[in-house]
This record gives structure tokens, C-alpha cells and sequence, in this order.
């Protein structure tokens, strides 16, 4: 992608969350394109912390770090639950937002961040870096070529593990703070993958239920069968409790061929007996340590989100493209919540 870079883009990251080490750095190879300005977290030793740990000034409150000559974007790292405020008062101040997923804990929430930030003529761009793959960019020019012909089956698997540790951090898994559990955890980085390469989906009928393995609010087991747009069937599975946990894969089989997406590798099986592989293996955060995978992904995202902002487009992951997975989410808890088949773009929050 094409960067027309004037001036480095002045960023703040709001937030430490898990992820934030892999987002410092991705940040760090960017120095010459970007330039973090401060880092603001509410817990005075971690915020130190990571600053010492990674070179970078903290600053004592939001206020401060908004309000800094020079702050361009923020990088927003905090749980879901506590985001709304925060894009608020950087929209308002004409300052551009870059958000870990999700969103917002619901449609309706995610639907009213990205009419404030329209409203307000700023960039809003979510953190959805598994379409950075190599082998993910190489399944959507396939999709999109017709070379292997129509779309006819999608199996989509997120067979991860997460021990009852992981659930018993306070918030996590709630709806309060995350919005649920599975679907818009973990599993939504596949979907919105999903999503990129298929096009929407026109109905879904669903089961989702919390496992004997977690004791947690929201569900950590989906299973479903997807009809889209495009006349394809699908069928998805998503869990937090297949130990030991494995790697999330996309398998689509066309006219004349599959295309299998497993990790970061890409295997073509034609119909005629030749075969192709795209990227490597990598790991994904499927086991017990969410955090092992590797950080490049994020790097190309945030990359792409300044040179948007550079260029005066959107983002490659929008605000509002991000609003079609979480409408798909909806889609799916309410089929279960209501046992029934329910077409998309029939739900609301109140719904659910």
C-alpha cells in the first residue's frame, strides 16, 4: 500500500491491555512513519512499567495526553466496556481513533462509535490484523478472481482453549465489560476474516451455551449453520474449551477447488490435482497463553490506518466495516436465545 506520509503521525495508546506489548512493538518499527508521544493507563506502576520497558513517556491522565500538541490518533487498548467515553473525547477534539476489537460490547453500541466519529470527521479504524496475513490477503484475490469458480461450502473452526484462570480475571466473559464470551472474544477476528473473503451472510440458525469446563457469564461454545448471500452453505464452529487448543481455520470449497486457510498457511487444492501453499504456520493464540503470535500483523494494520489518515481514505478495517461482524455476532446469540433461523438484519440489542 501506498504511504504519503508529510509528517510523522502523533499517537497516543490509551489503555494497556493485553495486547499492548505486541502493539509497542509493531509501533517501534514504525518509528520512522509514527511517533507514540505517550502511553496513559489508569494503574500508576504499569503504566510506568510498560513506559520504562519500552522507551516511551506515560503521562498522569486522559485529559493530559488529549490535550498534547502534536497527538494526531489514539491507539485504544482498554477493555470494551470502557471505550465509549474515552472515542468521545478524542472525536471531539478532532482527534482520530484506532481501537482493539471489539468495538463496542454490542451492535448498537459499535453502530453509535462510528456515527459520533463520522459525525465528527475523524478516522476510526479496528484492530482486526488477521486480514494483514500473507495467506489472508492471498485467499480474498483468490475469492475474488473466480478462479476456482463459485462459492458452494464454508467451514469455519475456532477450536481454542482458555483455562478457568483466564475467566476468573474480574469482567472477563461478562456482558458488562466484554459484551459475551467466545463470539466477540476471540472467534470475531475469524468472522470478520470470514466475512472479507465471502461477503455477507443472509441467515443463520445457532446453538451457544457455557461448557462444563468455564464457570463464566457468557457462552464459550457456538456451533451454527450459515446460508449466504451468495447461495453458499456454511457452517461454523466456536469454543474456548477444546484443550488444549488449536488453530482456527477457514476451508472454502468452490466449483473447482478448496482453499483452506489454517493459521497463516494458505493450501489450494484444485479439482485437477494441483496444489499451492501461501504463508507459513504461525501461531494464533488458540492455547492457553493468548498472547503467543507474532506482531507483524498488527504493525501492517496500524500502517495502513496513518497512511489513511494521511491519504484522506478509510482504513482497510473501517469503523463501519467493522459493524458487519458484529451484526453476524447478534445474528447468532439470538438464534440460539430464540431457536429459531434468524436473518440478518432482523436483530437489535434489546433483542438479546
Amino acid at each position: 500500500m501506498s504511504v504519503g506520509y508529510q509528517k510523522r503521525l502523533g499517537i497516543g495508546i490509551v489503555g494497556l491491555g493485553m495486547v499492548a506489548g505486541t502493539h509497542a512493538r509493531a509501533l517501534a518499527e514504525l518509528r520512522d512513519r509514527i511517533e507514540v508521544r505517550a502511553v496513559f493507563a489508569r494503574d500508576e506502576a504499569r503504566r510506568e512499567n510498560f513506559a520504562n520497558e519500552h522507551g516511551l513517556a506515560a503521562i498522569v491522565s486522559l485529559d493530559a495526553l488529549l490535550d498534547q500538541p502534536g497527538l494526531d490518533a489514539i491507539l485504544l487498548l482498554t477493555p470494551p466496556n470502557a471505550r465509549f467515553d474515552i472515542i468521545r473525547a478524542a472525536a471531539l477534539r478532532g482527534i482520530h481513533v484506532l481501537t482493539e476489537k471489539p468495538l463496542g460490547r454490542n451492535s448498537d453500541e459499535a453502530r453509535e462509535i462510528v456515527a459520533l466519529c463520522e459525525g465528527a470527521g475523524v478516522t476510526l479504524g479496528v484492530v482486526f490484523q488477521h486480514r494483514f496475513r500473507a495467506a489472508s490477503i492471498a485467499l480474498k484475490q483468490l475469492a475474488d478472481s473466480g478462479e476456482l469458480g463459485r462459492m458452494a461450502l464454508v467451514q469455519v473452526s475456532v477450536p481454542w482453549w482458555r483455562p478457568q484462570s483466564y475467566y476468573d480475571e474480574p469482567g472477563r466473559g461478562t456482558y458488562a465489560r466484554d459484551g459475551g464470551g467466545v463470539l466477540i472474544s476471540q472467534a470475531i477476528h475469524t468472522l470478520d476474516l470470514m466475512l472479507s473473503v465471502t461477503g455477507p451472510v443472509a441467515e443463520v440458525s445457532a446453538i451457544a451455551g457455557t461448557s462444563l469446563l468455564h464457570d463464566m457469564e457468557a457462552e464459550d461454545f457456538v456451533g451454527a449453520g450459515l446460508r449466504f448471500v451468495n447461495g453458499a452453505f456454511g457452517v461454523l464452529t466456536a469454543t474456548t474449551a477444546a484443550f488444549p487448543g488449536g488453530t482456527e481455520s477457514i476451508a472454502i470449497t468452490f466449483e473447482r477447488g478448496q482453499a483452506r486457510l489454517e493459521g497463516g498457511r494458505l493450501t489450494v487444492t484444485g479439482m485437477d490435482g494441483s496444489r499451492r501453499e501461501v504463508g507459513e504456520a504461525a501461531s494464533t493464540g488458540g492455547g492457553a497463553d493468548p498472547m503467543a503470535f507474532p506482531h507483524d500483523w498488527h504493525r501492517d494494520l496500524i500502517s495502513d490506518f496513518a497512511a489513511a489518515i494521511a491519504e484522506r481514505r478509510q482504513p482497510a478495517v473501517s469503523g463501519r466495516e467493522a459493524l458487519k461482524v458484529h451484526e453476524l455476532i447478534d445474528a447468532l446469540i439470538l438464534s440460539s436465545r430464540q431457536k429459531r433461523t434468524i436473518a440478518l438484519g432482523e436483530t437489535s440489542t434489546q433483542d438479546i
